[in-house]
């Protein structure tokens, strides 16, 4: 039987590659640094309560997204697309942002407990589960390797 190896890329495409994850890395370095003052100042003149319009359709809009993206991560987990790391990955974060919403807004009245528990009992453990699946995959994965060692 003989092997199938694949070419090794071209310096060329290693360039892209390396010029690609450096801009991308600065982008989001510049991102981060400027969410500091602008969540300090968030922090500081954010009123404590604020009058909402338009709540149900907030609420349902979040979970029809988060819907769609169960159904993602469903269907192609079910076709073996490898697309279903980006969909789990992306589920679990709605999911942590819906357990921090739930709880956070419903602090100082009776619904605070239904939302803690469903956050303890639901929305985080199905969470982490998809995440620490997407980390299993990720062991699995067979990554190119570059003849020139990593790509900075």
């Amino acid at each position: 039987m003989s092997e199938t190896r694949a070419e090794a890329p071209s310096p060329q495409l290693l360039e892209r590659i390396r010029r690609q994850r450096r801009h991308t890395l600065e982008l989001l370095t510049v991102c981060a640094v400027g969410l500091v003052p602008w969540t300090i100042l968030l922090a500081f003149t954010l009123p404590s309560g604020y009058t909402v319009r338009q709540w149900r359709t907030t609420w349902v809009g979040f979970d029809v997204l988060l819907l769609l993206a169960m159904a993602a991560t469903a269907l192609l987990g079910w076709r073996r697309h490898r697309g279903v790391v980006v969909a789990a990955v992306s589920t679990g974060a709605l999911l942590v942002c819906d357990a921090w919403f739930d709880v956070s807004l419903a602090l100082g009245s009776p619904d605070v407990w239904w939302s803690a528990a469903l956050a303890v009992c639901v929305e985080l453990p199905l969470a982490g589960f998809l995440i620490h699946r997407v980390l299993g995959m990720l062991k699995l994965a067979q990554w190119p390797s570059a003849p020139q060692g990593r790509i900075r």
